[in-house]
């Protein structure tokens, strides 16, 4: 039997392992993919796909998301973290020692569970999309608004998200464009208020992306197709920023340990779940805040959680 498996390897995951490899607990990550329900867990997360990462601390001049989540490996590893390229498929929580079933069909046994799985951005799947990421698109504007100071950029979406990031990128932007498909907004009030009277944010109603242009470097545009009447046009922009949500990868766990209306794992105490020995660290869990340095905190918070249940395991004879 296993002391601490960690599902994920963003920087939830890696911090997890950092902190239960320092208590000589061993750890095992799971590195991620395609699950059965469908989730995909990137591995190393959304910090795969963020080409520069100005706002970790310790990196004065920058690093790229990729770098990051690689020194977070290695880190890890150093102190005896044990990678595997797998998934975990299927959990039994009902009893004592938790069990895992991998993607591969082996099922483990583990005293501690912390699951760092992480949330995937929604996307508008267009042509232009997937070639401009990070070269003009993005799903982040507190992560990436930085790059596009003094530019015209668009944003995708109509709820409390979109308002929020519309309103966060006119402390760069030039101006700010909200795209919405409907002819009024489903934030709330006074987020939607707020929004419509920042003079530096414009709205087009009734309108929806169906593809992304550039010139070959980073977008430039977009074309936009009419709800009512299908009719299309081009709009030039620096960037676009989408805000349609996320989607936590829970799928897994559905039933097992209690989940919010939206998916997202619900913490009972501190960072455990509803499942005795289960923790959760990081966007699997949080939908608020969603950067690497909260999701690394996080991560941290649940491997001092794991580490003192599995303390208190071995005071009462169980391991």
């Amino acid at each position: 039997m296993h002391k601490v498996v960690i599902i994920g390897s963003g920087p939830a995951g890696q911090t997890a392992a950092i902190y239960t490899a320092r208590a000589n607990l061993a750890p095992i990550v799971f590195e991620g993919g395609f699950l059965h329900t469908g989730d995909l867990m990137t591995p190393g997360g959304q910090l795969m796909i963020t080409t520069e990462v100005e706002n970790f601390p310790g990196f004065p001049e920058g690093i790229t998301g990729p770098e990051l989540v690689d020194r977070c490996r290695r880190q890890s590893q150093r102190f005896g973290t044990e990678h595997r390229d797998d998934v975990i498929d299927e959990v039994d929580f009902s009893g004592f020692p938790l069990r895992l079933k991998t993607g591969s069909g082996e099922w483990l046994e583990t005293a501690t569970l912390i699951i760092a799985t992480g949330a995937n951005a929604r996307w508008l799947n267009v042509p232009g999309e997937q070639t401009y990421m990070n070269r003009g698109v993005s799903a982040c504007a507190t992560c990436d608004g930085a790059f596009y100071k003094e530019l015209d950029v668009l944003v995708v979406g109509g709820g409390d998200t979109a308002m929020e990031e519309a309103n966060f990128l006119t402390r760069y932007c030039k101006t700010v464009t909200i795209v919405h498909r409907r002819d009024s907004f489903r934030a709330s009030k006074i987020m939607a208020d707020r929004a419509q009277a920042n003079p530096k944010i414009k709205v087009v109603w009734n309108s929806e992306i169906i593809e992304i242009l550039g010139n070959g470097s980073k977008a430039t545009g977009v074309t936009l197709r009419n709800t009512v009447d299908a009719t299309t046009r081009e709009l030039a922009c620096g960037g676009v920023f989408m805000a349609i949500g996320h989607s936590p990868n829970t799928a897994v766990f559905k039933g097992k340990i209690d989940l919010d209306a939206e998916g997202y794992i619900v913490w009972r105490d501190h960072t455990q779940t509803s499942a005795t020995g289960v923790f959760a660290a990081g966007d699997v869990a949080d939908h608020r805040y969603r950067q690497a340095i909260s999701a690394a905190g996080m991560g941290c918070m649940a491997a001092i959680d794991a580490t003192r249940l599995i303390e208190a395991y071995e005071s009462e004879g169980k391991l």
